[in-house]
């Protein structure tokens, strides 16, 4: 096969791979089913909890940290959904990543509030960032695959999610301080 077959047969397989996705979302997935809405309040419920606990003072810093770990996190959920290592079978739409509710909302919320709450009581934050990526990873993981969520795949398994967790949190973490240090610069 030359370069442009390649791409006809991959459009074609992309076509019908979308028409499956859809076909199952509005199966399983949909607005009609209880596994839609609460999809829907994993990504809206921690959102609502910014809005009241985000110090406004440092807005644009605690932003920037939750935006990292929301990127970081989305394109790893696009990769491991894409090589089958972690599904997620419940998802908003088959137009976005299948765990954007977790990697746009949940998991950002979640490290930016900490983040937050550390910086501003002095804690040890990368002491609470292993406990709070063991809730994320090993509980709350462990309860979406318990009800059907989730599906750990070619041996991934919670553990892998811890450590993407501490990974992405860490780094996420540096890249806000370079960023204060470049700000406090100009």
């Amino acid at each position: 096969m030359d370069r442009r077959q390649y791409w006809e047969k991959i459009y074609d397989k992309q076509d019908e791979l979308n028409s499956l996705i859809t076909s199952y979302w509005n199966k399983f997935s949909s607005v009609g089913d209880w596994q839609f809405w609460l999809a829907v309040s994993m990504l809206i419920v921690p959102l609502i909890f910014l809005y009241f606990f985000l110090d406004r003072r440092r807005l644009f810093e605690i932003l920037f940290f939750g935006y990292t770990i929301h990127i970081l996190w989305s394109y790893f959920i696009i990769a491991m959904g894409t090589k089958g290592y972690f599904v997620h079978y419940y998802f908003l739409t088959p137009l976005l990543p299948h765990g954007i509710n977790v990697s746009a909302s949940m998991l950002p919320v979640g490290f930016l509030l900490l983040y937050q709450y550390c910086t501003n009581r002095n804690k040890n934050f990368f002491l609470y960032t292993l406990l709070l990526s063991a809730v994320f990873a090993f509980g709350f993981a462990t309860v979406e695959k318990s009800m059907g969520f989730v599906e750990f795949r070619k041996g991934t398994h919670q553990f892998h999610l811890f450590l993407i967790d501490v990974v992405i949190v860490f780094i996420s973490y540096w890249m806000t301080k370079i960023l204060k240090k470049v700000q406090k610069t100009n």
